[in-house]
């Protein structure tokens, strides 16, 4: 079995709890997952199963949607509601206005400094592990993209937003930074993950519902995972080639694509199944050449 599946999450599991659900129901078929959620965290998971434990990588890179809410004038060392949490009674009362007045300032490319409860590593440990032990970890800020912040319920201390990201965004974290440009803190008291790419909540099957006949009904097919790369389209000569992991002369494209560099781009055939994720390098003559990066098996999906 080799495809892509959607689970809404509910709250109380982890993003593993539901790998193993779904494990359980295909062995020996290989089970992964993309973008984790935390326990309080709920909506779209998507599950790679067989081959598509090979693809997660590129799902992980798709934009991705929440609807996070938020309380103020509250601190945490998870910086959510399920951690040690700090009223702050000296925090200013903070409007309406003035929250839509600074979160513009949290568009576009930012900096944010990574929550010390999360999965990233510190020499070789989780940075979870080892605040859980009592241990200072401090984490260095990277970049992100935030693409849409939208404002959509206040009710003082509590409020909503809609937001778009790319991947490496800390939701808890952002409502942390928003905060402490009001000179106030904040808690995030719920999440919902709407959607990933095109794989969306409208699409997803509960964990409950979970099942070898459920998932065998629901599984979307390996390309499914690639839908932010460019298509090649090949003959079938190439794709016997391409499955025996030789380099193959790439059929015409016209992908807009920067010639100079070595671009990643999904071989599909006739049938529209995902062949292989390949390397297209152009070459002086202004031919190109596709060296196979990773070869999908055609007979599951």
């Amino acid at each position: 079995m080799d495809g892509i599946l959607i689970v809404n999450k509910p709250a109380g599991p982890t993003s593993r709890d539901v790998v193993n659900r779904v494990q359980r129901c295909v062995k020996p078929a290989k089970v992964g997952h993309a973008g984790t959620l935390d326990p309080l965290a709920t909506g779209v998971l998507v599950i790679g199963i067989g081959a598509g434990t090979r693809l997660v990588e590129y799902v992980q890179q798709m934009p991705k949607t929440y609807v996070g809410q938020f309380r103020l004038g509250i601190s945490s060392d998870t910086e959510d509601i399920t951690g040690c949490c700090i009223t702050h009674d000296e925090s200013p009362v903070v409007s309406r206005d003035d929250l839509r007045r600074v979160l513009p300032r949290f568009l576009g490319k930012i900096s944010q400094k990574p929550p010390a409860y999360s999965a990233l590593k510190v020499e070789g440990e989780r940075a979870y592990d080892l605040a859980r032990r009592g241990e200072t970890v401090e984490l260095a800020p990277r970049e992100i993209v935030i693409r849409r912040l939208e404002l959509t319920r206040f009710d003082y201390p509590d409020f909503e937003l809609v937001i778009d990201c790319e991947s490496g965004t800390y939701v808890r974290s952002l409502g942390r930074d928003i905060a402490s440009a009001l000179e106030t803190h904040a808690v995030m008291t719920d999440l919902i993950r709407t959607s990933i790419g095109s794989f969306s909540l409208e699409r997803a099957i509960t964990m409950d519902s979970i099942s070898r006949e459920t998932i065998t009904e629901h599984l979307l097919p390996l390309l499914a995972a690639t839908e932010q790369l460019p298509q090649v389209l090949l003959t079938e000569e190439s794709v016997r080639s391409l499955q025996q992991g030789k380099r193959i002369a790439a059929p015409p494209v016209d992908l807009c694509l920067d010639t100079t560099q070595t671009v990643e781009v999904a071989a599909i055939d006739s049938r529209d199944r995902l062949v292989a994720i390949c390397e297209l390098t152009h070459r002086d003559d202004g031919s190109a050449l596709l060296k196979p990066h990773k070869v999908m098996p055609l007979g599951g999906d």
